[in-house]
């Protein structure tokens, strides 16, 4: 490459997972069925474009089930609820549909199950991530989050022999490496997976890592509440690469570019391909010529769309 060329590479795997597509066409096919309004329970998914066009289309999202008048459809975000959520929409007497994605209601169902057998549930993740709550919440008790090599030192349990870990879906390794270690040697009888970070998770970080070493610095397209998206940045800077965590190419700024010669842009699991390609197109017409997008990993999982309790 002559040195006046500056290059764009275009991440593979990068943006919607199948989770996040199909919390999306459970929104948008409950507005097709029922009609305006639908409300969500929260951001349906951490993305500001995708919350903004839903709005467009009749969605109102509320912080507080109080907000959705009585008989109302409401619809539970891809981040999962805790039990009392699930009760308390039912007491207010509003129609439920559940999106949350397949693989965080399998993190749901092993918590309930080892909570049933008298295990002590250590969550890895983050304190006060909607995931993190509605996976806590789902037994209530004898459930601890661990958010740092810290807390995972000083977490007390009733029987270090009924012990067990699981983890936010959309960490990185590096996350809950050192934690991982320390509940370990501290309670040798633990019981969980390698870890709960979801596929699509660990494939946009995989390319970020194989990427590193052809780019000068990183793009992560998503917004900034997106756990995943922010992982990615994460890891990008790990390898090598400078990163920077933006909505679409409204947040680039020029002083980042500089001397880069190669630019990186990948997409966090809730930002949509249309705001990765208006990065593209604006980075073009500031001499980034040259295209290539790396081969990747093909996903193929696909979950339907979630239908009304």
């Amino acid at each position: 490459m002559a040195n006046s060329e500056k290059k764009i590479i275009l991440a593979n795997p990068r943006g919607f997972c199948a989770g996040v597509k199909r919390a999306i066409s459970t929104v948008k096919l409950a507005v097709e069925e029922y009609g305006a309004p639908i409300f969500v329970l929260h951001e349906i998914v951490h993305n500001k474009h995708v919350v903004r066009e839903l709005e467009q289309v009749g969605v109102i999202f509320v912080n507080d089930l109080v907000d959705v008048p009585r008989n109302a459809i409401c619809i539970f975000s891809a981040h999962g609820v805790s039990v009392a959520t699930e009760m308390r929409a039912n007491s207010l007497g509003l129609r439920t549909i559940n999106a949350t994605c397949p693989l965080v209601s399998s993190v749901h169902t092993m918590v309930e199950k080892y909570h049933a057998g008298g295990y002590d549930v250590l969550i890895i993740g983050h304190h006060n991530h909607p995931e993190v709550e509605g996976t806590a919440g789902r037994v209530g008790e004898f459930v601890t989050v661990v958010a740092s090599e810290e807390e995972a030192r000083e977490v007390q349990v009733r029987d270090v022999s009924r012990v067990v870990y699981v983890t936010q879906t959309t960490l990185s390794q590096d996350d809950i490496a050192g934690i991982r270690s320390i509940l370990v040697r501290r309670f040798p009888q633990i019981k969980g997976s390698a870890s709960n970070i979801c596929y699509a998770t660990l494939n946009r970080q995989r390319a970020m890592q194989e990427l590193a070493q052809d780019c000068d610095m990183l793009l992560v397209v998503g917004s900034k509440n997106s756990s995943n998206s922010n992982r990615l940045r994460e890891v990008g800077r790990r390898a090598g690469m400078e990163g920077y965590l933006i909505d679409d190419e409204t947040d680039i700024d020029m002083k980042w570019l500089g001397t880069v010669k190669t630019v990186c842009i990948t997409a966090g699991a809730s930002a949509p391909e249309r705001l990765v390609q208006g990065v593209i197109q604006f980075l073009q017409k500031k001499g980034f010529t040259t295209f290539e997008e790396m081969s990747g990993k093909e996903e193929k999982v696909v979950f339907e769309p979630a239908m009304l309790v």
